[in-house]
């Protein structure tokens, strides 16, 4: 009674296969998928959050920093 689990006689490869890809074609998408992972921008620009995230973080104490932190101390450099 209940259910009966399906035989599992069929076997199957699989088999992953790619064509052959042109090199100049290669060395291009190489280049430009660098190129997208090392963009920074050079002068990001600061923003400041919504009134209501300043105060929820207010409200929580996470706004408050110890000048004396060392674990901030390179950050204040």
């Amino acid at each position: 009674m209940g259910n009966k689990p399906t035989k599992q006689n069929r076997e199957e490869i699989l088999v992953k296969a790619m064509p052959p890809l042109d090199q100049a074609f290669a060395r291009w998408l190489a280049r430009d998928v660098n190129r997208l992972h090392a963009f920074a921008p050079r002068n990001p620009r600061a923003i400041k959050p919504p009134d209501h995230y300043i105060e929820y973080m207010r409200l929580h104490g996470w706004l408050e920093l110890d000048m004396d932190d060392p674990d901030l101390a390179h950050l204040i450099k």
